[in-house]
């Protein structure tokens, strides 16, 4: 074994003992510098596309400000009425967002949004307009609400930094482990070149030999501990989340936008033209009993459709936020997506269930995300 730093030739395949390198640590430490390296070069590559993209926005406002007027109007008159709601305490509990599997199909395919919501089609519409988001620490559902933004939850692209402390304290400890094992290994090495041969010093060896190996098995899994806390400490940036579509392209968010008031996040993504929700006609509301469907990618099963009723309005005690209420499944994995009628109409952004209960969900008014982000999407 020759170590990577020092060149020192050795048969040791974990630590140099010339200059003491940690070989996986150094490995590591490599691959992240090749992967900034990699990541300079592909943010030159975006520098021009941005300077197109900032013109294609341009354009759009200009558009969308002819009709300013009358979006105004269409989310005056479909706001849910509130009268009769009940007040009721909402605990958010949304668990561990999974992981799915490896996307196996990388190429892009222009998805058109030519197809108006219907009856007979508008949930398979509403499939090919939600998409699997991945992020390092966990995957979620969104949708195009337009050509080019897609809403999701906040808790889906932001990790909960309650729960980075306890993350790093076990980090910390496992590596303080680690460390006084391997001084220990060498204590044991030292002592055992000073035994005779005889059944003490083979003895030893095999103790060393088990003890090294036990090691060995750790520590892979403290690299990728070290690396996830690594990029939990930083600054998310839109590279770090995926866009799965409808027909497994991947994609990167172009920008972010984070709402402070509701459980809501706004992404662009200008790389092509998609099929978007449109919310329903102006003066339409759930009923209570109507028929109501869920998408998204619970337990990592992407584009699952479930459906249920539409139970209520419900308000939430601490600080009287609406939400729409229902009993159609919504699992780990479903945050961010639609809640939509038979016709493909969004009514709301399916966000938490209530804990401990079965076939109580929860979703944010599609109102609120056109009132958030309305410098966005007008």
């Amino acid at each position: 074994m020759r170590c990577p730093k020092c060149d020192n030739e050795q048969r040791n395949t974990n630590e140099c003992e010339a200059c003491g390198v940690i070989f996986s640590r150094y490995r590591a430490v490599q691959k992240r510098k090749k992967n900034k390296e990699a990541e300079k070069v592909l943010l030159r590559k975006k520098k021009f596309g941005r300077v197109v993209q900032f013109f294609q926005i341009i354009v759009l406002m200009a558009v969308g400000a002819s009709a300013m007027f009358y979006y105004t109007s269409l989310r005056k008159g479909s706001e849910p009425s509130q009268s009769g709601t009940e007040t009721i305490a909402i605990k958010q509990s949304t668990g561990t967002l999974q992981k799915v599997g490896p996307v196996k199909n990388e190429n892009q395919t222009k998805i058109t949004s030519s197809i108006s919501p219907s009856r007979g089609n508008g949930i398979e519409f509403a499939r090919k307009a939600t998409v699997s988001i991945e992020t390092p620490w966990g995957t979620g559902s969104g949708f195009f609400v337009s050509e080019n933004y897609i809403v999701t939850n906040r808790h889906v692209i932001e990790f909960d930094k309650s729960k980075i402390a306890e993350f790093r304290e076990k980090v910390e400890t496992a590596r303080r482990l680690i460390d006084l094992e391997r001084e220990k290994l060498r204590d044991m090495r030292r002592q055992l070149q000073g035994l005779a041969r005889g059944p003490s010093r083979s003895q030893l060896a095999l103790i060393i030999e088990a003890r090294q190996k036990e090691l060995n098995k750790i520590l892979p899994q403290q690299e990728k501990g070290e690396e996830k806390l690594e990029q939990l400490d930083r600054e998310m940036q839109p590279s770090d989340i995926k866009v799965i579509l409808a027909d497994d392209s991947e994609h990167s968010a172009n920008y972010v936008l984070v709402s402070d008031e509701y459980d809501l996040a706004l992404m662009s993504l200008f790389s092509g033209e998609y099929s978007f929700l449109s919310r329903p006609p102006a003066g339409k509301k759930l009923q209570q009993g109507e028929k109501v469907y869920t998408v998204g990618s619970p337990v990592g099963l992407r584009h699952t459709v479930t459906a249920g009723v539409f139970s209520g309005y419900r308000k939430r005690e601490t600080d009287d936020q609406l939400f729409l209420q229902t009993d159609a499944a919504i699992n780990p994995g479903n945050s961010g997506g639609p809640l939509i009628d038979e016709r493909g109409f969004v009514y709301g952004v399916n966000t938490m269930i209530l804990r401990d209960t079965e076939g109580i969900g929860f979703a944010i008014p599609i109102e609120k995300v056109f009132d958030e982000f309305s410098s966005a999407l007008y």
